[in-house]
């Protein structure tokens, strides 16, 4: 009787932990958060329709208005389909001016202060929208076409472009009329970046540090010899930002000088801006961090998806942030895009 009772204890003790366990385990993935795919409905319409989604498939591409919380989300060769209510519902809204995918995660470049984005596409056809995406532009076509583009937001009405070539021996290429008409300025570089007309940045394929030129990209000078692994740089309230393996690298005269902002943290997507120029996004390996102090303190706000890994620096993946509700995005060519909210 007494053996029978003991065991009756024990089994009791080990249920109870075995419930406590679970219970734990759900409330921490309720306090975490969780990855939501929010391209199936957008997919499995498409499909049924009859009509082909381009290589690899799935989704390449997703970004957010910083100030509406709009989501642009990249259908290989079915365009660009926007989403005004978190994910839940899209609409294609390029009129059929966009195509391909999206190779690098800088390949859509969203102004900070919101409405204006440009789409850098391979295999497809680029463009951009200046009006949140009513209305949509054509950009001249450049054979395959980009792995990424950097545009001078700072004017009224943008019009000089600074873009990578997909799989050319790095070739870069200029235009002052908003990807009307394209001119090769160089071969062998990895990254771009605007100031203005005559004011770049970039790195090079083979060679260590940060370039400049001030002279349209007619000849460069190397200015630091820290490493960028984004492929862009991000320009809010006349800062400029660069991911590297180092942690944020910033720039307050034009990309003639550059350090790496407060503590370092491993980041190649971003930066995502928030409410203010202290409140910043960026991605890496090891997924999301944020700062609410310029970079002094950085903490990780989420995981990459499911599936999802960082195989190239700045390559392959897209993501985004609504900083007002909080959101995080994600895309991997190939994969769904999924949101992430606590």
């Amino acid at each position: 009787m007494k053996a029978s009772w003991l065991l009756l204890c024990a089994a009791v003790l080990v249920f109870a932990a075995v419930g406590y366990s679970q219970e734990r385990d759900v409330s921490a993935e309720e306090k975490n958060g969780r990855w939501v795919d929010i391209s199936a409905n957008v997919i499995q319409s498409l499909e049924s329709e009859g009509k082909k989604i381009g290589y690899p498939g799935k989704t390449a591409g997703v970004a957010v208005d910083r100030i509406t919380g709009d989501v642009f989300m990249v259908i290989p060769d079915q365009g660009i389909w926007r989403s005004s209510d978190h994910g839940s519902s899209f609409a294609r809204v390029d009129g059929g001016k966009i195509g391909g995918r999206c190779e690098t995660g800088f390949a859509l470049n969203f102004d900070p202060l919101g409405k204006r984005l440009a789409c850098f596409m391979l295999d497809g056809a680029s463009g951009y929208t200046l009006d949140g995406g009513k209305t949509w532009e054509a950009m001249a076509a450049n054979q395959r076409g980009w792995d990424c583009g950097s545009v001078d937001w700072s004017a009224e009405k943008p019009a000089n472009i600074f873009a990578l070539r997909h799989e050319c021996g790095g070739e870069i290429y200029t235009s002052s009329r908003m990807g009307a008409d394209w001119s090769l300025k160089g071969k062998a570089f990895a990254s771009v970046g605007i100031f203005n007309a005559s004011t770049f940045v970039a790195t090079r394929e083979k060679e260590q540090g940060i370039f400049r030129s001030t002279d349209g990209g007619e000849s460069w000078t190397k200015v630091s010899d820290l490493q960028p692994a984004g492929r862009d740089i991000r320009i809010f309230k006349g800062l400029a930002y660069w991911t590297s393996d180092e942690g944020l690298l910033v720039s307050k005269d034009r990309g003639a000088n550059w350090a790496v902002q407060g503590d370092a943290v491993e980041c190649s997507f971003g930066p995502y801006f928030g409410k203010d120029e202290t409140h910043i996004v960026v991605v890496g390996k090891k997924g999301f961090f944020q700062t609410s102090d310029g970079g002094r303190l950085w903490k990780q706000a989420a995981p990459l998806p499911p599936e999802y890994s960082v195989t190239m620096p700045g390559w392959f993946l897209n993501f985004g942030w609504d900083p007002h509700a909080d959101i995080f995005y994600a895309s991997r060519m190939g994969k769904p895009a999924y949101k992430y909210q606590n």
